[in-house]
C-alpha cells in the first residue's frame, strides 16, 4: 500500500463515527501535525462511489481545523462478512 494524497472534502466520514470526536486530542494531534508533519496516514475504503473513512477520524479533523484541503491516507479493503 502506497501513501496517496485525498482530498478532505471528498472522504465521507459515516454519521456514528463524527460522534467520536474527542476535542482535546484533535487539538493535540494539530499541534503534532504543525511541528512536524503527519506521522500516521488515515485509513479509507471505496465504495465505488465515495471514499469511506475507515480509521482516523481525529488526524482528519486535526487537519480541517489547521486548514488543510488535503491529507495522507491510504485506501484499504472492506472487510467481508
Amino acid at each position: 500500500m502506497k501513501d496517496l494524497v485525498l482530498k478532505i472534502d471528498e472522504i465521507y466520514v459515516p454519521t456514528a463515527r463524527r460522534k467520536t470526536v474527542d476535542e482535546a486530542k484533535v487539538a493535540e494531534i494539530a499541534e503534532s501535525m504543525l511541528e512536524d508533519g503527519q506521522k500516521t496516514p488515515i485509513m479509507v475504503r471505496d465504495d465505488g462511489k465515495r471514499l469511506i473513512l475507515v480509521e482516523g477520524l481525529q488526524r482528519i479533523e486535526a487537519a480541517k481545523t489547521l486548514g488543510e484541503e488535503t491529507i495522507v491516507g491510504i485506501k484499504v479493503q472492506a472487510r467481508r462478512r
